[in-house]
């Protein structure tokens, strides 16, 4: 059996990952692997039991899920223990709440073994913020997406508004201002750009240029692949 295709698009929030990876992963054909999605669902439900203050709670909580993506019609559908969640993972609440959930080593640990697996049977796409540097630190292919602070805010802020859910930019500028913080300064996986990553500066690209600047670089992987087989 030949090596699957593994890319991994890392970089901060709101930077257009997850843009960018379902686009890809529809054009390629490939699995779309929304890391980012299954910290969200374990937020959620850290949230939803009330033990945001109990890292041993935590810890023991995401032992024993069982997660599950599914990918359909340009949406992650998530489901926990069975339990659709989709509808409740992006909320602000849980936004302001990820990185801080996400900064638990144990968690980290359990997420990126669910990761690996999903890594080891199908061609993906995988976003997140350690994507290219812990979870598929081998891909053959690593994007690393960036953005001005004040676009990448306008477009959460946009995605809240399109979602009828009521926040002011300035606080959602400042979220993200206080994630970058945390999961740049954070001790095990730290938000950092692989040495050999591709760095793509989204903030005055279209979703179609960006996507285009990222299959020229697929296509030449490929090559490369099909010289070697």
């Amino acid at each position: 059996m030949s090596k699957k295709i593994i890319i991994a698009i890392d970089g901060p929030a709101a930077s257009g990952k997850s843009s960018a990876a379902k686009y890809l992963a529809e054009k390629l054909g490939f699995t779309y692997l929304d890391t980012g999605a299954m910290y969200r669902a374990v937020t959620y439900l850290v949230l939803k039991n009330n033990i945001q203050n109990d890292t041993k709670a935590i810890v023991e909580l995401v032992k024993n899920l069982d997660i599950r993506l599914e990918f359909k019609n340009g949406v992650t559908n998530v489901f926990v223990n069975g339990e659709d969640v989709t509808d409740f993972i992006r909320s602000p609440e849980v936004s302001s709440m990820v990185s801080e959930v996400s900064v638990i080593p144990e968690v980290r640990s359990e997420l990126v073994k669910l990761q690996r697996k999903i890594g080891e049977n199908v061609d993906i796409v995988a976003e997140g913020r350690d994507t290219t540097t812990v979870v598929f630190p081998n891909a053959d292919l690593k994007v690393f997406l960036t953005a001005d602070i004040d676009e990448r805010a306008k477009r959460r802020f946009e995605e809240y508004l399109s979602k009828g859910r009521k926040v002011a930019f300035e606080d959602v500028r400042a979220n993200l201002s206080k994630r970058d913080r945390i999961d740049s300064s954070r001790e095990h996986s730290p938000l950092s750009k692989a040495d050999d990553a591709f760095e793509l500066d989204t903030t005055n690209l279209t979703i179609d240029e960006e996507i285009q600047k990222i299959i020229d670089r697929v296509k030449q992987i490929k090559f490369v692949k099909e010289l070697n087989t």
